[in-house]
């Protein structure tokens, strides 16, 4: 980040009211009448300051209905965040205290006069409502799944298996961590179909033993050879089994990896697929999953392939 842009971000807090709206929109996705409330300011105040922080990149907007919702935008880039985190990180403030005091009175207030479903619509996943969350959704929809013989390489401690087993004939899971490998058989001692390994992913020794699906979830980044991880893969599928991949796009944040033991810095959708192709796949699907909201924004990629 250059100087005129650290200079022109510091110009724009230097309003305490903006550097008000900008904490409580870290907390809370809010109205222009409901930022006045908390503010105690008139809206068109209100509205003018969040006009600057959105020009400026700091602030997003999002309709549902006829209300504009406003939240800090968490997709700016990496040094752009970490000049944002030790401005907050330095201030202590009654008047920010008192702000986020009043918020939960002020959200309360929302709740009374809309559904809840209306105050999130459009942005529904980001908001928690009793019962309903990842764990949940996964476990609804895993009961629709037949996926037979399962073998789950890099499968850590195994919440993974643990999900599938109930809808599984059997799974086999591998790891490379014998403390991991350990932690893994404690959590799946319920599962009589389910067995735990400690091997190498790049080199499997399971026998004759043939698989439905295989899944390699976050395994390749842990991989010092992806392509004969993926090779070793594809040997042990049965004809028309599956392999379902998992792993980081490529990026550059070497740093950010290091103390999660990565072997390598992730993997473009060409790479995943040529991988497959050349282990004798086909490729069924190779895409962008997802990219995560704040900074360095991993990708995540996914790939589907069958054995012919």
């Amino acid at each position: 980040m250059d100087l005129a842009t650290v200079s022109s971000i510091l110009r724009l807090l230097a309003d305490p009211t903006r550097v008000r709206l900008l904490a409580l929109l870290e907390r809370e996705e809010l109205t222009v009448a409901e930022l006045a409330a908390v503010l105690h300011l008139a809206q068109p105040r209100v509205s003018t300051h969040l006009a600057k922080l959105k020009e400026a990149g700091l602030v997003r907007d999002r309709r549902a209905g006829v209300s504009a919702y406003y939240r800090a935008n968490s997709d700016t880039d990496e040094p752009q965040q970490a000049l944002l985190k030790s401005l907050r990180e330095s201030l202590d403030d009654a008047l920010l205290r008192e702000d986020a005091a009043r918020l939960p009175g002020v959200l309360a207030q929302r709740a009374r006069e809309e559904g809840w479903a209306d105050t999130v619509a459009g942005d529904m996943e980001r908001h928690y409502s009793p019962g309903r969350t990842w764990e949940t959704l996964a476990r609804s929809l895993l009961q629709l799944l037949e996926t037979g013989d399962v073998l789950d390489i890099a499968s850590g401690d195994g919440i993974t298996a643990e999900l599938l087993a109930p809808h599984a004939r059997s799974i086999v899971c591998v790891d490379s961590s014998d403390r991991v490998v350990e932690a893994a058989a404690q959590r799946l001692k319920p599962f009589a179909n389910v067995e735990v390994r400690q091997g190498d992913m790049h080199a499997l020794d399971l026998g004759e033993r043939r698989f439905d699906l295989v899944l390699m979830l976050h395994a390749l980044t842990y991989a010092e050879h992806p392509a004969k991880a993926v090779s070793e893969a594809s040997r042990l599928l049965r004809s028309g089994g599956r392999l379902l991949a998992v792993t980081l796009g490529k990026h550059d944040h070497r740093a950010v990896v290091e103390p999660f033991d990565h072997r390598n810095l992730g993997f473009s959708s060409s790479e995943l697929g040529g991988f497959a192709s050349s282990a004798g796949l086909e490729v069924i699907s190779c895409t962008r999953l997802s990219r995560e909201r704040k900074a360095p924004h991993f990708e995540v990629i996914s790939l589907l392939a069958r054995k012919k």
